[in-house]
């Protein structure tokens, strides 16, 4: 069995060193062990002293507990430039029948694996965006390779269930095995969906729900409500809102885009909901130099949210829910302190209105913690809190008190997918035996540390880096050169993310390591080292 081609030193004894383009101790190394830290990008002269042959470097394998993973040793483009010739004659193909402007590349992906995307044109790039961070074991992972081959899987994979009418015999084991078994404490229901949309959006349901029964109290629907609900008028259909933040993302449908407020090219046209938009708290960077700066600004958020709670409430709209996110993604890469989100559930608990947690982006393990808030030390979990991407399948969990009285009030003919809670429930055995929760922890700080030290470095090409585990980004001056920092790392093999204004953001898998962190830092180096000297 091949093993590690690289020699592991604790990382709060390493410091990244730019010019050299790798990891060392402070002290420099002595021994020809330590001086391979890890095994860059180019094969170098020392592997080769210690035994390490080329033809060993292109094919690196990981090894875990129960599974073998077989992925490249390192990016390889083969084409000037990506998308490369073949990519950009599919895309004008498809382009005959929808709009491709969103489309990067065309994907190979028989030929994908671990955390290495092979596009059309058979160049390797090195992911670390991960189909929008919904890969959370990469590429082609044998466990999940062997699950699906399964006959009995493959009768669930043919004959997809209408879930909420017609559910397969082992659908309560499954959910219990899978998705129960990591539900945040306190949140003892649950229910699976098809995507993050429409997550949220049921999510929205069971609030609007559960805070019109508060007002009804123990007596039944009125023949005059469920009438005017058919003709969206009131008191059927009542005036209540949604509170959301500036810069959030929460999906394209109209509730969830209601709340949504990241870009304009997401909302322009559409009739969507006028609701409450509070600020979001813009921090200033290090952290640790504007403390003081940073904590009057998420007071001045904070107060905000109590001021339109109760604007709206005398407007007649009162707000029964707020949605937020743990790290604002699309809109940025926003973080916030844990002090923040504390007065968040204060405020809510105060005035009776309900807590969303959007997790869609930051749950499954990638911040250092299976759920992003876990690290807010909230006083009680969320009322709700909704799931997509990296759980594979979509959903939210919620409190006894947000459950539907009544059948069909939140459901639609799928209402989730059984083959994803089967594969889900073997990822969540391999974080368990590969440890990689905590992996995510470590090699996050690796990228955090990398960044911070490169934008010393080129401080008029990156700004405030930052991150929560490996869920990590760093701001570009303009939106034009984070293009242009975005494309030169494709061409040069690495697949990273734009998001907000200027940002890169990256979404590694939970298996993204060490040594591939290496390849990003040492190609991200190379790349603003050549963008300093235009």
């Amino acid at each position: 069995m091949k093993t590690e081609a690289h020699y592991i030193i604790p990382l709060d004894q390493q410091i990244w060193w730019p010019r050299q383009k790798r990891w060392q101790t402070p002290e420099g190394v002595g021994l020809l062990e330590e001086q391979i830290i890890r095994l860059p990008s180019v094969f170098s002269h020392l592997a080769r002293r210690l035994g390490f042959n080329e033809a060993f470097a292109r094919c690196h394998s990981e090894t875990t507990a129960q599974t073998q993973v077989t992925e490249p040793s390192r990016p390889c483009v083969l084409t000037s430039e990506v998308p490369g010739p073949k990519s950009r004659e599919l895309s004008a193909r498809l382009n005959s029948y929808q709009n491709t402007d969103a489309v990067h590349f065309f994907v190979d992906y028989e030929r994908s694996h671990g955390n290495y995307v092979v596009d059309v044109d058979g160049n390797c790039l090195l992911d670390i965006f991960t189909q929008i961070s919904s890969l959370p074991l990469g590429y082609n992972h044998p466990r999940l390779v062997e699950v699906s081959k399964r006959p009995e899987n493959m009768i669930t994979l043919i004959n997809r269930p209408a879930l909420g009418s017609y559910p397969p015999i082992d659908f309560v084991d499954r959910l219990v095995n899978s998705l129960m078994s990591v539900a945040p404490p306190g949140l003892s229901q649950m229910q699976t969906m098809g995507c993050g949309t429409c997550s949220i959006e049921s999510g929205q349901k069971a609030v609007y729900m559960a805070y019109q029964r508060r007002l009804r109290g123990s007596r039944p629907y009125s023949q005059d409500e469920m009438n005017t609900s058919l003709m969206n008028q009131s008191p059927g259909s009542p005036k209540l809102s949604f509170l959301s933040f500036t810069n959030a993302f929460h999906g394209r449908c109209m509730g969830a885009l209601g709340m949504s407020h990241a870009k304009w090219f997401h909302k322009l046209d559409f009739p969507v909901p006028d609701w409450p938009i509070a600020r979001f708290p813009q921090l200033q960077y290090p952290l640790e130099e504007f403390t003081r700066e940073n904590q009057e600004e998420e007071k001045r958020c904070l107060d905000q949210v109590r001021e339109l709670i109760e604007a709206w409430a005398k407007r007649g709209e009162p707000v029964a829910g707020i949605c937020v996110e743990p790290v604002q993604a699309e809109g940025g890469d926003n973080h916030a302190s844990a002090a923040f989100f504390q007065g968040l559930q204060d405020i809510c608990d105060e005035t009776g209105v309900y807590l969303m947690l959007d997790e869609v982006q930051t749950g499954g393990g990638t911040t250092g913690k299976f759920w992003a808030h876990e690290h807010f030390q909230l006083k009680h979990s969320p009322d709700v809190v909704t799931f997509s991407k990296k759980l594979l399948s979509g959903g939210f969990f919620f409190t006894e008190e947000l459950r539907p009285t009544e059948g069909y009030r939140i459901y639609n003919t799928w209402i989730g997918d059984p083959m994803r809670l089967i594969l889900f429930e073997h990822v969540l055995k391999e974080i368990k035996d590969g440890g990689l929760i905590a992996n995510a922890e470590q090699v996050g700080q690796q990228l955090q540390d990398g960044l911070k030290a490169l934008q010393i470095e080129f401080p008029g090409l990156l700004q405030k880096a930052r991150g929560l585990g490996a869920l990590c980004a760093v701001d570009v001056p303009t939106v034009e050169l984070r293009d242009s920092i975005l494309q030169r790392m494709r061409n040069k093999g690495v697949h990273l993310g734009g998001c907000g204004t200027s940002t890169i953001r990256l979404r590694p898998s939970l298996m993204f390591r060490s040594h591939h962190a290496d390849i990003f830092l040492d190609t991200l180096w190379t790349t603003l080292k050549e963008m300093n000297k235009v």
